[in-house]
C-alpha cells in the first residue's frame, strides 16, 4: 500500500513528518533511483527508497518510554560535554527521541520514542496537546497576577504568550505551588512570564503530556507505556479539548473552520 513518503520516513526513526518533508525537499530522498517530490508516494513492501544513495533500513519497533527527567539533565540524545542526557538515563538500545523538551533546571515527564508521526501530533500546535506542570514561585500570588498569566504576558522581547489555565494549588512558606496548563511550549516560558509578572520560578516539574501522566515515577525512573496509554496519546484531541484550545487563544486571532 503506497503512503506519503514522510511518514514512511517518520515512521523508519527520521524525525517527525516536519523535519521528513525538509529531508525530502532537500533531494536527498529517491524512490526507485528516481528524485522524489513533496508529496511523493511508495510502497514500502515493494519500492526502494534511498536516502543520501543508502536504502532506508528496516523501522525499528516502535518503541513509547515515560521518564521522569531529574534536574541538571539535558532534555536531548546527546551533549557536547559530560552533563548527563535523558537518553543515558534509559540503557535501551536503539533509537529514542525526546518528545516535548524540558530545560536542564525543570523537572519531569519526558517521552522518548522513535515514532516519529507521534511525535509530531504531540508537538504541532495545531494538535493542541496540553501540558500540565506543577511550577514553586517564590511569593504567594495576587490575583492580578494569576489573571495576568492567564489571559497571557507581553514579555521583554515584545512577545505576548498564549493563554493558559493558572490555579494556586497549595502554598510553601513563603512560597506557593501553581498548577499550570498549557499548550504553547517556547523556551524558558514560564520562568519568563514568572519574572515578568513578579513571581519568580523557583522550581518547575512537567506532571503531564496530553493524556500520559507523570505517576508514581521519581526522578530518574522510566518505563514502558502500557498498550492503552499509547493508544490515547495517538487517539485525535476530543471536540471539548479542540474548543478549549480556541477558547484559549489571543485575543482577535482567528479561529480556522478545521480546528472545530
Amino acid at each position: 500500500m503506497e503512503e506519503r513518503l514522510q511518514k514512511i520516513l517518520a515512521r523508519a526513526g527520521y524525525g517527525s513528518r516536519r523535519s521528513c518533508e525538509d529531508i525530502i525537499t532537500a533531494g536527498r530522498v529517491r524512490v526507485n533511483g528516481q528524485l522524489a517530490e513533496l508529496g511523493s508516494k511508495a510502497d514500502p513492501t515493494k519500492d526502494q527508497v534511498t536516502i543520501d544513495g543508502h536504502s532506508l533500513p528496516k523501522a525499528e519497533a516502535l518503541v513509547y518510554i515515560a521518564l521522569n527527567k531529574p534536574r541538571g539533565v539535558l532534555s536531548t540524545v546527546t551533549a557536547p560535554d559530560p552533563r548527563p542526557t535523558v537518553r543515558s538515563l534509559v540503557p535501551v538500545p536503539g533509537t529514542l527521541y525526546p518528545v516535548g523538551r524540558l530545560d536542564e533546571d525543570s523537572e519531569g515527564l519526558i517521552l522518548l520514542t522513535n515514532d516519529g508521526e507521534l511525535t509530531n501530533q504531540l508537538t504541532h500546535p495545531r494538535y493542541g496537546h496540553e501540558k500540565e506542570y506543577k511550577v514553586l514561585v517564590a511569593r504567594h500570588p495576587d490575583e492580578k497576577q494569576l489573571d495576568g498569566w492567564r489571559h497571557g504576558v507581553v514579555l521583554e522581547d515584545g512577545v505576548k504568550t498564549a493563554p493558559a489555565r493558572v490555579f494556586v494549588d497549595s502554598l510553601s512558606g513563603k512560597g506557593c505551588w501553581l498548577k499550570v496548563i498549557m499548550h504553547e511550549g517556547r523556551k524558558h516560558e514560564i520562568r519568563y512570564i514568572g519574572t515578568q509578572i513578579g513571581l519568580p520560578v523557583v522550581r518547575i516539574v512537567r506532571i503531564r503530556i496530553s493524556s500520559l501522566h507523570l505517576g508514581n515515577l521519581k526522578p530518574g525512573e522510566w518505563r514502558h507505556l502500557t498498550p492503552a496509554e499509547i493508544e490515547q496519546l495517538k487517539a485525535k484531541p476530543t471536540t471539548e479539548s479542540r474548543r478549549r484550545k480556541i477558547r484559549a487563544q489571543k485575543p482577535g486571532e482567528r479561529v480556522k473552520k478545521k480546528d472545530l
